[in-house]
């Protein structure tokens, strides 16, 4: 039985790379042609991508949680006798008929003019500036003889489909370099997805920020109450605050959902799935995830809590899309405050700061009360202030008579 390899599609117009989520079947499963078989993630949408063949997977050749060029191979399938490996990109663009009726491909032996102030030609292709400066960010200059071209002139579009078309091996598209002045590195995996999802979100959400100040007595008088008890785990400040957390946001539809399809619909989570970021050394950043938060109990919560924290200080990123806010302990590292970003595709991201001593007025002397400021950050397009401000409210109350 022949064997071959697929590949991610063209999932949008313009798209040059995704996000590889999560495999949806197992080495040695039988698949049928249109199954969902793994999960892309593009700057515009979550995917469940399908299978381009009847068959029996054979194994996958990626990892989860890297970021891929379009067409690049993600694994491979057993198929039936004839059927022919789909080229990269799932169909390529093929020869398009030119105004004389031929078909308008690229001259092998063509050359590009060393000029860079005015438009090259290849044989009756004319190659604009801007083109030629694209495929040189592209490594393509060796290979612009084999770049099929719509029309006359080249443009950006025709290089993106040779690329669709013929992926280029993202192991080996940039050579790393070491110099008297300075050394280069490949940034670690977790921090390449992340950045691929704060891509996502400044392209995509409208950002807006609101800030709220809680007391945190209640907590801290409900841990010191709990330490009494040497038999009990006493959870941390920021656990309690979680629990508070996900009390809330089960009361708070967008804050259970996140857009989709360029932002035309809404998909609405039944129950709440928490995002915790958790701090790695060398200061890198993983997602821990409390799926269906709003369904455990007080205890088992924390357990859980701890759980997946423990498994995401092991490098393990637990970020889906089904996250729709996550949480950040900025006081940990001594912030009082600030401005977090939002890792699509969740709707918001909010932030703890350092517990600080605040002075309450007190008749004509003040008292000290241990507070935490709260900052919000959500994506507009989902949220109104209105709706912001009576989620800060209800997890304000939530904090300030936690028991």
């Amino acid at each position: 039985m022949p064997v071959v390899s697929v590949r991610i599609p063209q999932m949008g117009e313009g798209l040059q790379e995704a996000l590889l989520v999560e495999f949806l079947k197992n080495p040695g499963d039988a698949v049928k042609r249109d199954e969902p078989i793994y999960v892309m993630e593009t700057d515009k949408a979550t995917t469940d991508v399908e299978s381009p063949y009847d068959g029996v997977l054979v194994e996958w050749t990626a990892e989860t949680g890297t970021v891929l060029p379009i067409g690049n191979e993600v694994g491979k399938m057993e198929v039936a006798a004839g059927v022919k490996e789909m080229a990269a990109g799932h169909g390529p663009p093929g020869e398009v008929k030119s105004e004389n009726g031929g078909a308008d491909m690229a001259s092998s032996g063509s050359q590009i003019e060393k000029s860079d102030d005015k438009a090259t030609t290849r044989d009756d292709v004319t190659i604009p500036p801007r083109t030629r400066k694209y495929l040189k960010e592209k490594n393509l200059i060796d290979q612009v003889g084999e770049i099929p071209v719509v029309g006359k002139k080249m443009m950006p579009d025709d290089v993106d489909r040779y690329l669709q078309s013929s992926p280029v091996d993202s192991s080996t598209a940039y050579s790393l370099q070491e110099t008297d002045d300075y050394s280069e590195s490949e940034l670690p995996k977790n921090q390449i997805g992340l950045n691929f999802r704060l891509k996502r979100g400044t392209s995509e959400c409208v950002p807006v920020t609101v800030m709220q100040t809680v007391s945190w007595e209640a907590i801290h008088a409900a841990r010191q109450e709990l330490k009494k008890n040497s038999e009990i785990k006493v959870p941390s400040g920021f656990g309690m605050m979680l629990w508070c957390v996900a009390e809330t946001a089960k009361h708070h539809q967008r804050f259970r959902s996140s857009l989709f399809s360029e932002g035309r619909y809404l998909r609405t989570y039944h129950h709440v799935n928490l995002g915790v970021a958790v701090g790695l050394p060398e200061d890198q950043l993983v997602t821990a995830v409390l799926e269906k938060a709003d369904k455990l109990t007080r205890s088992e919560f924390f357990a859980t809590l701890k759980d997946r924290i423990e498994i995401a200080r092991q490098g393990k990123d637990q970020a889906n899309s089904s996250v729709s806010i996550s949480v950040s302990n900025i006081g940990s590292a001594g912030m009082r405050w600030g401005i977090p970003a939002i890792v699509s595709p969740a709707m918001a991201t909010l932030a703890l700061g350092e517990i600080f001593d605040q002075p309450i007025p007190n008749g004509d002397t003040f008292k000290f009360q241990k507070s935490a400021e709260l900052t919000l950050s959500f994506d507009h397009r989902l949220l109104n202030g209105m709706g912001a401000a009576d989620f800060m409210n209800e997890l304000k109350e939530r904090i300030e008579s936690y028991h």
